[in-house]
């Protein structure tokens, strides 16, 4: 018998499982009640060949379909493998972690992540988005790698925590509109010294907890094209997509 369950009963005795949104009782130390599990958005199919968007659900297409915005402008990722779609109770969960140091979360938010990516295996590399080491030293942790390493867990696929560097420091991309967030990336993101070699003809995911106008990603994704990654899907938590969440 593990320790964990050994010690469950007793850590539910002096601390009764409570769902980390609401506060109700639980049946389980690590979840939420099922009142906040229905206000997830889930995103599901139909959707975009290339980028997962969802379609709606009244929408027939074929198969391999593209939405506007990929035939518009080609996308240099592999997928985005989307484990919700930001509302009110993604963005809570997502705050609660990156902000009030609920790291207990990750290991259900990478679980409802891992859940998108069943073709990972063990030839696979997981790599988070980096953090500048100024804002690591204040937050104390890297959610992203927090994340990452519970999905390696998961698929048995290999963690490279440090493939990706944040050479510069960048402010919050809020308020700021693509081709502004695009400059203040450039140059901020860049492979890992000793790293090059081991993403090269390797197919990676690449895990963020939150993907929102997809500058921080796609400045991620050319840098591990440009070592030679053959594929990098990009997984997160929440996907920002206002206009799908009035389409499910």
């Amino acid at each position: 018998m593990a320790l964990a369950d050994v010690l469950t009963p007793a850590l539910d005795l002096v601390f009764p499982p409570r769902c980390p949104l609401c506060g109700e009782g639980t049946a389980a130390q690590i979840g939420l009640c099922g009142a906040c599990w229905g206000q997830l958005v889930i995103p599901g199919d139909p959707s975009c060949g290339r980028c997962g968007r969802p379609f709606g659900s009244g929408v027939h297409l074929s198969d391999g379909a593209v939405c506007a915005p990929c035939l518009a402008h080609p996308p240099r990722h592999d997928g985005i493998a989307a484990a919700t779609l930001y509302n009110d109770t993604s963005r809570k969960l997502v705050l609660a972690l990156k902000h009030g140091r609920r790291i207990a979360l990750t290991g259900m938010m990478a679980r409802l992540m891992a859940t998108k990516l069943a073709q990972i295996d063990e030839e696979w590399l997981i790599v988070p988005v980096p953090l500048h080491r100024w804002r690591l030293w204040r937050r104390g942790y890297n959610q992203a790698a927090l994340l990452a390493a519970d999905i390696a867990k998961l698929r048995g696929a290999r963690l490279v925590v440090d493939g990706l560097v944040r050479r510069k420091a960048t402010p919050t991309l809020g308020g700021l509109g693509s081709k502004a967030r695009t400059r203040v990336l450039s140059g901020a993101i860049a492979i890992h010294p000793r790293r090059g070699e081991s993403i090269k003809g390797k197919r990676v995911v690449l895990v963020d907890d939150v993907l929102t106008s997809g500058a921080t990603s796609n400045a991620c994704v050319s840098a591990l094209k440009r070592a030679g990654a053959e594929k990098v899907v990009i997984a997160c938590f929440a996907r920002v997509l206002h206009e799908a969440l009035d389409v499910m």
